[in-house]
Parts: structure tokens; sequence; C-alpha cells
């Protein structure tokens, strides 16, 4: 049996990186699995490796930052499968800015994607998950939510209000059956952080910063979204669940 059986799980940002690495753990443990993106020609060729693989999965073509995609993401979903039971807000955007180099553009753009986003899909896959009788959202957070670094203030300040967000669900929800649970990640090797990596100087800080002293690989993090998603987390909700490597241990 897998861990998921049963499940259908929503998940966002899904079209490569580590929403790509989610989907595919998600749909071999047995999950029906929504993926949805706007890299459209990425997230079909991720959903057709999924069904492949032998799962079950379909893509959505979508913007995270519009409500009434939203909607319809969900709307489909339900129509498609019965019930949605997991969401995972993966999606993210990041400016590496000081605040005073910061544009308010950066400013808005980063908290559109990291926290309107988040915001957007819990608040309309609450009434979904209301109906199945329960659920688990997993908000992707950071590291940076937790503690300051150089060159990211308004990266840092979406990420944490990602924490504190979603300890608020898991208060309002937990008579329904909801938890919520974030997850903090250190540094990890995906597309969207293939720049970053490239800069000597901040990818030596990192590791020097990090017990194990290396960069993460996206299936280290899909294994821990996957517990809190499943029924193995049953008494889990509010908590931040940090995937680093050792940084925040110093």
């Amino acid at each position: 049996m897998g861990r998921l059986d049963g499940k259908v799980a929503l998940i966002t940002g899904a079209a490569r990186g580590m929403g790509e690495s989610h989907a595919r753990l998600f749909a071999k443990e047995g999950a029906k699995v929504i993926a949805t993106d706007r890299r459209d020609k990425l997230g079909e060729e991720t959903v057709a490796s999924i069904r492949a693989a032998g799962g079950e999965a379909m893509y959505l073509s979508h913007d995270v930052t519009d409500e009434s995609q939203w909607q319809s993401v969900i709307d489909a979903a339900v129509a498609r499968y019965g019930k949605i039971d997991i969401l995972v807000n993966n999606a993210a955007f990041a400016a590496f800015h000081s605040a005073e180099e910061s544009s308010l553009e950066d400013w808005n753009r980063v908290m559109d994607v990291c926290v309107k986003s988040i915001f957007l899909g819990c608040k309309f896959i609450l009434p979904a998950m209301q109906k199945a009788g329960g659920g688990s959202i997993v908000n992707i957070s950071s590291i940076a939510g937790m503690a300051g670094m150089p060159q990211q203030a308004a990266y840092q300040a979406g990420k944490g209000a990602v924490r504190i967000l979603t300890k608020s669900l898991a208060v309002d929800y937990a008579q329904y059956n909801i938890r919520a649970n974030s997850v903090h990640p250190g540094m990890v090797r995906t597309p969207g952080t293939r720049l970053v990596l490239e800069d000597e100087k901040f990818i030596n800080m990192m590791r020097d910063k990090t017990i194990l002293n290396r960069v993460a690989e996206p299936l280290e993090l899909s294994y821990p979204v996957l517990f809190l998603a499943s029924d193995e987390a049953s008494f889990m909700t509010g908590s931040e669940v940090v995937v680093d490597g050792g940084y925040m241990a110093q």
C-alpha cells in the first residue's frame, strides 16, 4: 500500500524543482495528483511522465496570484476526482535585495507569489476540505522565514508571513479535522536556485553555516512534505518542520 492511497493532492509550482519532485513522490505513494503551474509545457511533461510510471495525475495551467483561477482549479479537481484531501502550496518567487535596494515592484511580486497565493489557495481549498471531512495543508516556507539573512528583505518577510499564517489556519480549522503545517527548507538544488548556486560567495556562506556542508536535493524535501500530508502526521498541526542540513542548529 502507498502512504497516500485514496488521497487527492493539489500541488502548486509542480512543473519543475521541488514541486515536480513532490508530485512524482505523491503519485508513487498512491495519491491522485493535480499538478499546477504556469510553465505549461513542463507541467504537461511532468504529468505524462507520472502517468507513464503508472500514477494518476492531471495538469492545470494556474497563476497562483489570480483569485478566479484558484476557484477554477479547485472546481476542476473536484469535478475530476470528487474531493481534495491535500494542498501543497509550493509556488514561490524570490528577489535578492536589502530593504533599501528593493523596489516596490519587487516587494509586491514577492508578496503576491509567496503570501497572497497561499492565502488564496487556503481560502478556496478550505470549503472543499470541510466537505471531504478533513485534510492536510502543507505550506512551503523557508529558513529565511525564521532567521535574518543578508539581501533578502522581501523574501524573508513573505516566508515569515507564511509561517504565521499556517499557525492561524491550524488554530481556526482543527475543529474541521484540517491540519496545517509549514516546511522550512534550507538551500535546495533546483532550476529556480541555479543562479544563486552559481554565486560562489553566497553558496560558500550557506555551506559554511550548514552542518551537513552541502545543498539539498529536491527529494530530500519531498519526503518530509509527504509525511505531513499523510495520516502518519495525524497529531501534527501548526508545526514548523525545518529541513536545512542543520543550518538553524547553530
